[in-house]
């Protein structure tokens, strides 16, 4: 008998030192608890059929039955935890406490008559035998031992019945690890055998946990995940405490951060200066702002992409983990679109460009046609541009306080919609637009109609343009540039800052190249008698705050128009 005890503790060795290799931190803590009290008990078995003595005897008893205590007791809670039935932490320490209070009767036993109320070794053929009356603790420990396995496999049914989430085979491999251990304590009774089947129980219990415990592991997405991808080797991971202090990595991460492999864990991986420089200081960075999470590091001619994040013990932040994963082939996806982006937006402004020089040729074309039909005004729409740009180069450099402020779109668009100014004479009758003299009090107000005619050829010709203030500073310009500050201006009698700026710069252009070109009603005015009515029509004619912008304009207009 005692061969059949040491076989069976050899095995639950066995068993238990192959817990220990294939061991996870994910592991319930009651498997590993099991895996350790069983070898012990049945070491308790051992005892008593190799006594020599009483005490050696009684010893073996006590730890006998504390692992039978315990034993159902951690395998209850086990299977609990399969059944995603976790027990509130009081009322595990509540059976704790009962389990404990029914095992201490058990030490009375030799000294009291709680648990066995005699108890004597005899010896028979030469080998121990331990010879007991029970007393009346023991029914108590039989009655505990039932309602541990009567709620164990209540427990199980349960689940099989109402819990999807569980494993219906994990519950029946479970349910027969129960039964057995009944029909195994049923069967030492029946047929009255002194070799006593609760050890066997034990060794198929663990067989059966091992069994379980794969097929978990299986469940398990996220531990099995981690581990598919370690071995893998597709993936890196390196972790750090809050101190920075280095905790562990695996093969990829120390091939991309090779400063990895001069550490030791637990030591600072600041004082690296390498690893310093290429990761710690990211989490520092990551620290300080969460959405800088991530980085990209090249490896040979890999592209890793490094993401960081907070490593947690349960909801603690206790330190950083670092994921590394192989982007090559995404990075230069991105490098590919990048590059045939640069091209295309390239080609698009090309293309672009050649549309709006047409474009602006097209007005150009249709300004200087209108031009052709005045007798009056050769050259005046390239003239007046000109002294547009003039004006506002003066205007843009001028950063005192109080200056006009102008943005760079405003400036173009004013200056390309300068040639537009005079584009309603092309409704005006010829008879009228080539007069060779001064008109009449009729004509004029039929040539006052160019610019609300102006602003309407504009608009129509714009419409379809994506610019939109383009348009609207362009049909300002053509429909306002003949008003005047004062008011006594057409075709709407506009006054003061009711006029647009676009309007009241291109008015002194209009003015001045009016002043000194030659017309065929009127020779060209001097530079200074030019001058004199400009100034004089600051604040009356023109805006007074452009005067100053005028003024600095000067030589360059006198000395542009000088060269005609």
């Amino acid at each position: 008998m005692k061969t059949y005890y040491e076989i069976l503790f050899a095995l639950s060795v066995t068993l238990s030192g192959t817990y220990a290799l294939i061991w996870r931190k994910r592991f319930s803590v009651y498997f590993t608890l099991l895996f350790i009290l069983i070898p012990f008990t049945i070491r308790g078995y051992i005892l008593q059929t190799s006594a020599e003595s009483l005490g050696q005897a009684i010893s073996g008893i006590k730890l006998a039955y504390q692992g039978a205590t315990f034993l159902l007791f951690f395998m209850m809670l086990a299977i609990c935890d399969l059944c995603n039935m976790n027990l509130s932490k009081p009322v595990k320490v509540i059976l704790f406490i009962v389990s404990w209070l029914v095992y201490l009767p058990v030490l009375s036993v030799g000294s009291a008559p709680l648990f066995y109320k005699n108890v004597r070794l005899d010896f028979v053929n030469g080998e121990p035998l331990i010879v007991r009356e029970y007393g009346p603790f023991h029914t108590v420990f039989y009655v505990f031992l039932a309602t541990y396995l009567g709620i164990s496999i209540t427990t199980i049914i349960y689940s099989l019945i109402k819990k999807k989430s569980v494993s219906q085979k994990n519950l029946l491999i479970l349910l027969f690890c129960e039964c057995s251990a009944i029909v195994l304590y049923m069967s030492q009774h029946i047929f009255h055998t002194r070799m006593d089947f609760s050890p066997l129980s034990y060794i198929i219990s663990e067989l059966i946990m091992l069994i379980i415990i794969r097929r978990v592991s299986l469940y398990d997405i996220t531990e099995s995940a981690i581990d598919t991808i370690s071995m893998n080797g597709g993936t890196g991971f390196i972790s750090f405490d809050n101190n920075f202090s280095y905790i562990a990595s695996n093969k990829l991460a120390k091939k991309v951060f090779p400063s990895l492999n001069e550490l030791w864990i637990d030591s600072k991986a600041t004082k690296n200066e390498s690893l310093n420089s290429e990761l710690i200081s990211k989490i520092r960075e990551f620290k300080k702002d969460n959405t800088k999470s991530h980085f990209l590091k090249e490896c040979g001619d890999k592209i890793y992409k490094i993401s960081m994040d907070f490593l947690y013990a349960g909801k603690r932040k206790q330190g950083y983990l670092i994921n590394i994963e192989d982007d090559t082939q995404n990075q230069k996806y991105i490098l590919f679109l990048n590059k045939f982006n640069d091209r295309l937006k390239d080609e698009v402004a090309r293309k672009t460009e050649n549309i709006e020089r047409m474009h602006d040729n097209l007005i150009l074309g249709m300004a200087t046609m209108v031009e052709s039909r005045d007798n009056s005004t050769g050259g005046h729409i390239k003239r007046t541009s000109y002294v547009v740009k003039l004006l506002v180069d003066e205007i843009m450099k001028d950063k005192s306080e109080g200056a006009l402020k102008l943005s760079k779109k405003f400036c173009h668009n004013l200056i390309k919609a300068a040639p537009m100014h005079d584009l309603g004479k092309i409704a005006v009758d010829d008879a009228i637009l080539r007069k060779p003299g001064r008109f009449t009090p009729e004509e004029f107000d039929a040539m006052k109609t160019h610019t609300s005619e102006g602003a309407r050829i504009v608009h129509e010709i714009l419409e379809g343009t994506d610019d939109g203030d383009f348009r609207i500073l362009a049909e300002n310009v053509a429909h306002y540039h003949h008003e005047r500050w004062d008011g006594s201006g057409y075709p709407k009698g506009l006054k003061g800052g009711e006029i647009p700026l676009e309007a009241r710069i291109m008015t002194v252009a209009d003015v001045y190249d009016a002043l000194v070109s030659k017309r065929v009603y009127k020779e060209s005015m001097s530079f200074e008698d030019a001058d004199k009515i400009i100034m004089e029509g600051m604040g009356k004619h023109f805006d007074k705050q452009l005067e100053k912008y005028y003024v600095a304009a000067r030589p360059k207009l006198e000395a542009y128009y000088a060269n005609l």
